[in-house]
């Protein structure tokens, strides 16, 4: 009892953890209940719908995410310099995130040609096709809003401000979920929009949580204590750092999810059903995943802070106290996966008859039940990469991320296309790969030299902002 108390208690405890944490994980649950109710609406126009929205959807994602993963280095450089009391350097970093989000754009706008032709080469089935283009094509064009958004987070997430992050993404959750009910099935005198009015609530819902946190950044308080006003300006040595360290991160993101993005893509050109399968297989995991990032994101602050003030010890606790809690957390849905799969998998039962249900829920509920194999890998993948990230380790743990993700893929393509395994047994090897990389992590941080790039930081030396 008396261990349990002590977790709870003082600088890098759980308790702490969780006042950063939590509301980060709120942030990321509303995130997931938007995607999950997307495609859950979608699913009762039928299943390609539901597949397209997927499909879409992690791909122009895909497509974004090295900007999204440069980006979320702010977030340590900013805990950094928070726990070194050097606050009006949190603001100019901030600038300097925002200077990249909008210069990113014009990349994404690039981007959509090679987005459909990846569909086209991956071989989308042709009633899945249309829609996804359509899907994609649309949060492309929006793809600014979720940079700028990226580009605050690391702000208020470095400086530990996390429920203001919590109530853009309720806010944005909130509205979402009613403007889709209305523009995907025509309610309140709006036409029936179909797959286009989920791409478009979830764009308008995105810019109102946008609004959110421009408003409390640029709020009387926040100028006053990190000195906004003087530091929009461009900072030579604070964007060559952003890009030096965050670029590891943005190929980590991004190549990872190249890697996931072209693994799902695999199980839909299987065929319908086991595309419909898929789907509401990695649904379920981005309900129990997703929320692992807010803990993920909370280490890393509190680390990276602790870590800028030299107080290493700490530094350890909050990352100790980090895998307790998620572990804690995934072990709970891990049963629920294994007790009752078949009440998951039903709640995207089309609202028609549909022939290719009972095989969709036969492969859908064996790949359920073994989301709960390596949930406990995420938990422990999410805290030490956080952790290592704190302390600007970005390098090696992105080789090994990416590494163990494109082996998985691999593993995947030469067992659906090239030794005709089914996609249960594909499903298997998946399993077995996140399992590897959890492993990679946790040897890192143990046998690595996090604690001398800790010292590093809290020796950080660099002149003031004119």
């Amino acid at each position: 009892m008396s261990t349990v108390a002590t977790r709870f208690r003082g600088r890098g405890s759980a308790r702490e953890l969780l006042g950063v944490a939590m509301p980060l994980i709120v942030s990321y649950a509303s995130d997931t209940v938007m995607t999950f109710t997307d495609r859950l609406f979608l699913s009762r126009l039928s299943s390609d719908h539901m597949s397209a929205a997927m499909g879409g959807g992690m791909s122009s994602f895909t497509l974004s995410t090295f900007f999204v993963g440069l980006l979320s280095y702010a977030t340590s450089m900013v805990a950094q310099r928070y726990g070194a009391q050097r606050t009006s350097f949190c603001s100019r970093i901030t600038t300097q995130s925002l200077i990249v989000a909008v210069l990113a754009y014009p990349v994404m706008l690039a981007l959509i040609p090679l987005g459909h032709a990846y569909f086209h080469w991956m071989g989308i089935g042709a009633g899945q096709l249309a829609l996804q283009e359509t899907y994609f094509d649309i949060l492309m064009y929006g793809a600014l809003i979720s940079l700028l958004r990226g580009a605050l987070t690391g702000f208020f997430s470095g400086v530990g401000r996390t429920r203001l992050i919590m109530l853009a993404s309720l806010t944005a959750m909130v509205l979402n979920v009613g403007l889709n009910y209305v523009l995907i099935f025509g309610k309140l005198g709006f036409p029936a929009l179909g797959i286009r009015g989920a791409a478009f609530g979830t764009l308008i819902a995105g810019a109102a949580g946008l609004g959110v946190m421009v408003w409390a950044y640029l709020a009387r308080g926040n100028r006053r204590a990190f000195a906004v006003g003087d530091s929009f300006v461009f900072d030579p040595r604070l964007m060559k750092e952003l890009w030096r360290l965050g670029t590891p991160s943005g190929l980590d993101l991004s190549l990872n999810l190249v890697a996931f993005t072209t693994l799902i893509t695999l199980f839909h050109a299987c065929s319908p059903s086991v595309a419909a399968a898929a789907t509401i297989t990695f649904n379920w995991d981005s309900v129990s995943f997703i929320p692992l990032l807010g803990i993920n994101v909370g280490v890393t602050s509190l680390v990276g802070r602790y870590a800028g003030a030299g107080d290493l010890p700490t530094a350890h606790r909050a990352t100790m106290s980090g895998l307790w809690l998620a572990c804690g957390y995934s072990l709970l849905f891990g049963i629920v996966f294994v007790s009752v799969p078949g009440v998951l998998v039903d709640v995207f039962q089309p609202s028609s008859a549909n022939g290719l249900w009972p095989q969709t829920r036969e492969t859908a509920i064996f790949m359920v039940r073994l989301i709960s194999i390596y949930v406990l890998a995420d938990a422990v993948s999410q805290v030490y990469s956080g952790a290592l990230r704190g302390v600007g380790d970005t390098l090696v743990t992105m080789l090994l991320s990416v590494a163990v993700h494109w082996l998985l893929t691999g593993v995947a393509y030469v067992a659906l296309r090239v030794l005709h395994w089914s996609p249960e047994a594909s499903w298997v090897a998946v399993v077995v790969s996140l399992i590897v990389l959890a492993l990679a992590y946790y040897a890192r941080y143990r046998f690595g030299n996090w604690r001398s790039r800790a010292l590093r930081l809290s020796q950080l030396d660099e002149p003031a902002p004119e």
